[in-house]
């Protein structure tokens, strides 16, 4: 197996300990991808172990179910009777241009028309590939991003090495973590059977890191308060995301919604953010006001590009930082086709997820422990460095086909329909994963703890 766990203990400052993983083959890739979700999602235990240890003195047993681990990266629920919405929009997707490939992100629909103001409406892939292959790769990228859409020319890892952004996001550290002064005095209102227990936790961020995050705090108990703009939608995820959370909806540009927002601020413990960089602050919202509104708040935030550097304002997804950082031009000389292959899952994303929440239970010990509040910031870029130093991997056995032994027993009642979820890939002895809601629409709550 290769190490990665290793490196994501030590920036999460957690004992170097290794977690018993049995192995149980791997996910298709050159890449570590199972080793990366065992990894992430056993260190966000190692945290909750850690801070249960703090509370009552005794440390539980962590173990990781590598297979389990390796279908959560992919999706967690299985529907009775009725489907997810397709994920991606019908023109997503990766297109030779004149000079190389490159990838437009057009699931949200003022991406699209950001795509399409660029290059033309087009009716279907194939109507949007002729319009791309007149274009070279780097002067779309850039005409797409600056009118406001998402797109990520195809970048072997060397060139993205020498590329400005890839030299400042390389330089930052997996997890950009600190600590603030002053601090508050909060009592622990868990269990161990239920340890982040009357911790109010609000979620702005969308689509799946930070959704992931806030998913596995809610599975512990967390009261967790997800709260998405008026126009928002993301139908392809909401199922799989909103499992053990409240939904609600605010525009941060309306007085009276501000005043909402400010109000859900004071209350909570955990800020989880996956804005641009500068989002926030341009509402008035800076990382000292936030701190001043809330003293002790823990405030995690990701972007995709990382936080130093001209891309640090930049829009991007998983599968466009997948393209930027040369792990698409992998996958293709990997498998020796002619066209970029990414990753079989969005591991990035879920990583950075798993790294968020194991960074918000870290900050939230050292609150219990010193009543300061603290922050962490991660990218989907800098999770990238992390798989790829980590190096090829030799072919392994493919992962056991899932069946229906690999689900759980209790059903839930979700907005679609009944589903079943899958086992939780993590075992903490003496503290299930559990989930006291089932997933919601967007909206569907009042923005009130």
């Amino acid at each position: 197996m290769t190490d990665l766990l290793t490196p994501i203990q030590a920036a999460l400052a957690l004992p170097h300990a290794p977690l018993p993983q049995p192995q149980a083959g791997a996910l298709p890739s050159t890449f570590a991808v199972t080793d990366l979700a065992a990894a992430s999602i056993g260190a966000a235990g190692q945290a909750v172990a850690q801070l249960i240890e703090q509370q009552t003195g005794r440390l539980p047993s962590v173990s990781v179910d590598r297979r389990l681990a390796s279908l959560w990266f992919s999706s967690s629920i299985r529907p009775v009777g009725w489907q997810v919405p397709p994920l991606w929009d019908p023109v997503a997707g990766d297109y030779a241009s004149a000079d190389g490939w490159i990838r437009l992100h057009t699931n949200a629909p003022h991406h699209r028309a950001a795509a399409e103001r660029v290059l033309g409406p087009a009716a279907d892939r194939a109507a949007m590939a002729s319009k791309v292959a007149t274009w070279k790769a780097a002067e779309l990228e850039q005409a797409v991003v600056d009118a406001g859409g998402c797109a990520a020319q195809m970048r072997s890892w060397q060139a993205w090495q020498q590329h400005p952004q890839g030299l400042a996001v390389n330089a930052e550290a997996l997890i950009q973590r600190e600590v603030f002064e002053p601090g508050i005095d909060t009592p622990w209102l868990g269990s161990a059977a239920r340890p982040l227990a009357g911790i109010k936790v609000l979620d702005l961020t969308r689509v799946l890191a930070g959704p992931v995050a806030s998913r596995f705090l809610a599975g512990l108990g967390a009261d967790v308060l997800r709260i998405d703009s008026p126009t928002w939608n993301e139908p392809g995820v909401v199922p799989e995301m909103t499992l053990g959370k409240r939904c609600a909806r605010l525009d941060l540009k309306r007085h009276d919604d501000r005043q909402v927002f400010e109000a859900l601020l004071k209350d909570a413990d955990i800020l989880f953010h996956g804005y641009r960089a500068d989002a926030l602050e341009q509402l008035g919202y800076t990382l000292g006001e936030r701190q001043h509104l809330a003293p002790g708040l823990i405030d995690v935030s990701l972007n995709a590009y990382g936080w130093s550097g001209p891309w640090r304002n930049r829009r991007g997804f998983d599968s466009l930082v997948q393209m930027s950082s040369g792990i698409a031009e992998a996958g293709m000389a990997w498998k020796q086709t002619d066209k970029p292959l990414p990753l079989p899952v969005q591991a990035l994303d879920h990583a950075t997820g798993y790294l968020m929440a194991a960074s918000a239970i870290r900050a939230l010990a050292e609150r219990l422990d010193s009543g300061r509040g603290g922050s962490a910031r991660l990218s989907l870029a800098r999770t990238a460095k992390l798989l790829v130093e980590a190096g090829p991997v030799a072919q392994q056995a493919a992962l056991r086909e899932e069946d229906i032994n690999d689900q759980g027993l209790v059903v839930e009642q979700t907005a679609w329909g009944q589903a079943h979820r899958l086992l939780a890939p993590l075992s903490i002895s003496g503290t299930p994963l559990q989930w006291d809601l089932p997933a919601v629409e967007l909206g569907s709550h009042r923005p009130q703890w």
